[in-house]
């Protein structure tokens, strides 16, 4: 459904007493929903600072952050560019797009992102072998987050 749509309904929503509008074109749809009542924040109630003493916190207790480092793969990093689900395939029976140890080729298909409804396919921008998939399949990405791993 096109933006522009949305932007019209939303105004529409805005300008009439209705609190719901659902509209559906197709396989797409949209509702929208306004809140009855302005939501208030929550205000915290003034708390008396008590002084303790230090804890010791053990040694191993926090991990370096360079050992999520040291485990990946040398090679040039695939980030996601939106927040959204990760797909390694079309559909639950089809083949994955790339496995392990596939050469790929500058605008080959690598997985696919769906957000909101668009399934969005993200391409290599560059030639190489995939030497590590680093997102699952049906879990969520966030933007800038390293997907695949090419050299």
């Amino acid at each position: 459904m096109d933006i522009r749509k949305i932007k019209k309904l939303i105004e529409l929503l805005e300008e009439s007493n209705l609190t719901e509008i659902e509209i559906v074109e197709g396989e797409e749809s949209v509702r929208l929903i306004r809140a009855s009542q302005p939501v208030a924040a929550p205000v915290a109630a003034p708390v008396a600072l008590i002084e303790q003493p230090p804890v010791a916190v053990a040694a191993t207790a926090v991990a370096p952050p360079e050992e999520d480092e040291d485990q990946m793969p040398e090679g040039e990093l695939v980030l996601a560019p939106m927040v959204g689900t990760f797909y390694g395939a079309s559909s639950p029976e089809a083949q994955p797009f790339v496995t392990m140890g596939q050469t790929v080729g500058v605008g080959d298909t690598l997985c696919i992102i769906e957000a909101m409804k668009m399934f969005n396919q993200i391409e290599a921008d560059i030639s190489g072998t995939v030497v590590a998939i680093l997102a699952e399949n049906g879990q969520p990405v966030e933007y800038d987050q390293p997907l695949f791993v090419i050299r």
